[in-house]
């Protein structure tokens, strides 16, 4: 009888209930901008961090266990929703620092540039397509900017 009320206790941390997803609200994103000159239009904006279009299974299997990178990522969509709920200073400030790393660290898909700036975009379903609105689009920030931490 006792390992019938273990395993009672245990069926709810192995399945746990999927009800808090009944409402799917708007999906954040975080895009971004690269301008040579502080006074330039943006043009191409790209998504940060793009999911990449096909995993292999020794991937899949290491991120299983360890994918810091993609934690990373999901902080910058939370950061997203906590700047439009009221939270700018502080959600501003790690946007900045994760885009400015990306950039610093030199990712092969983004060019050199001189200055970024980013923009959030929320992604939700509307009547049978994807509907993309742009809610922020931050001022030039300097690519390299010692003091801003």
């Amino acid at each position: 009888m006792n390992i019938l009320r273990i395993v009672k206790l245990l069926l709810p941390a192995l399945f746990p209930s999927w009800r808090f997803f009944d409402v799917i609200g708007p999906s954040p994103r975080v895009e971004l901008c690269l301008l040579d000159h502080v006074d330039d239009a943006p043009e191409s904006w790209r998504e940060c961090r793009p999911r990449p279009e096909r995993l292999g299974f020794p991937d899949m299997l290491r991120a299983f266990f360890w994918n810091a990178r993609w934690n990373e990522t999901l902080y910058l969509g939370n950061c997203a929703e906590r700047f439009i709920q009221g939270q700018e200073e502080h959600c501003s400030r790690e946007i900045r620092r994760r885009l400015r790393a990306d950039l610093l660290a030199g990712t092969p898909s983004l060019p050199a540039a001189s200055f970024f700036r980013y923009r959030l975009v929320f992604v939700s379903p509307f009547e049978g397509a994807l509907r993309r609105d742009i809610a922020f689009v931050s001022p030039p920030h300097p690519v390299s900017d010692p003091l801003d931490r």
